[in-house]
């Protein structure tokens, strides 16, 4: 597969469209439109389906992670051989949940060294979705729920995230006039989007089988979340690391000190010898073992 028609895929699918790609390129659109068609044409498959954004097959996603390995390997080449430009920096796209990025692993990242010139692009996801971007060539590292390393990638486990089910006080004294478990199915909730069931898992546990109210609050933000369960809009399970400072003075309060929900947390990343990679992936473990539960 000829380098320039492998970078071209690349490119479009980073950029979504191929007039983008061109744009990104230098090139013009025709000319990305037939780099791809010769690539598909010399791998026998469709690599793209041609929407907006642009979407992989799977044959494409194939293609795609090796495009982003070779990418990663000639910039790191380049660097050990004195040819890189000045300044040129490396892109490492990393998917990470929404509460992960909003309590401890931002202070990961800042722990690589900063010689290393690493551009960090992340792409939030739920963690128990993180390896579909893995898998796609997305990107080459994730923070992720699952122990089963994606296909070419290896994994190491970080801890455990611990959520407690928390309400304001505001919330407590118009919803609630006995325990949770009595109340849990009619009174207001919020959770994080359609894809988060970690209030219905905890409302199963505590009921035997019954899942949290109907009336819920989708809020798309972990910093969003705290702040509609601090205005009272609902119940949620909020991080610790984030609920700790409000149930100390009083702008939460614990619904359940016997029950937490942890979810276990892992680093996969793609098996690529990489100075960049490596270093981040120290850093990612280090930071994790200080803010997360042990296994």
């Amino acid at each position: 597969m000829p380098l320039d028609q492998v970078r071209t895929l690349l490119a479009v699918v980073d950029e979504g469209t191929f007039d983008a790609a061109a744009a990104a390129l230098h090139v013009t659109p025709s000319a990305v439109s037939q780099r791809i068609k010769a690539l598909e044409q010399s791998t026998g498959r469709v690599l793209l389906m041609r929407t907006k954004p642009v979407r992989l097959t799977e044959s494409g996603e194939v293609v795609v992670r090796l495009a982003r390995q070779l990418a990663q390997l000639e910039h790191d080449a380049r660097r050990e051989l004195g040819l890189a430009h000045e300044g040129e920096p490396a892109t490492l796209p990393i998917a990470v949940n929404a509460d992960s990025l909003a309590t401890w692993f931002l202070p990961a990242l800042t722990r690589v060294p900063a010689e290393l010139r690493v551009c960090f692009e992340l792409r939030r996801e739920d963690q128990d979705h993180t390896t579909t971007l893995l898998r796609e060539g997305v990107v080459m590292a994730a923070v992720t729920s699952s122990p089963d390393p994606v296909q070419g990638c290896s994994v190491t486990a970080l801890g455990r995230m611990r959520y407690v089910p928390a309400a304001s006080p505001e919330f407590v004294a118009r919803w609630l006039d006995g325990p949770l478990r009595q109340a849990i199915g009619r009174v207001p909730v919020v959770v994080f989007d359609r894809r988060d069931d970690l209030q219905d898992r905890f409302a199963r546990r505590l009921t035997r089988g019954r899942d949290a109210g109907r009336l819920r609050h989708h809020v798309p933000s972990s910093e969003g979340f705290l702040d509609a369960v601090l205005a009272g809009m609902g119940w949620g399970l909020v991080p610790s690391a984030q609920a700790e400072p409000h149930l100390r003075d009083g702008g939460l309060v614990l619904l359940d000190s016997r029950r937490a929900v942890d979810v276990p947390l892992y680093w996969q990343q793609w098996k690529l010898h990489s100075p960049a990679l490596a270093a981040t992936a120290e850093a990612v473990a280090a930071v994790a073992g200080e803010a997360l539960e042990p296994f």
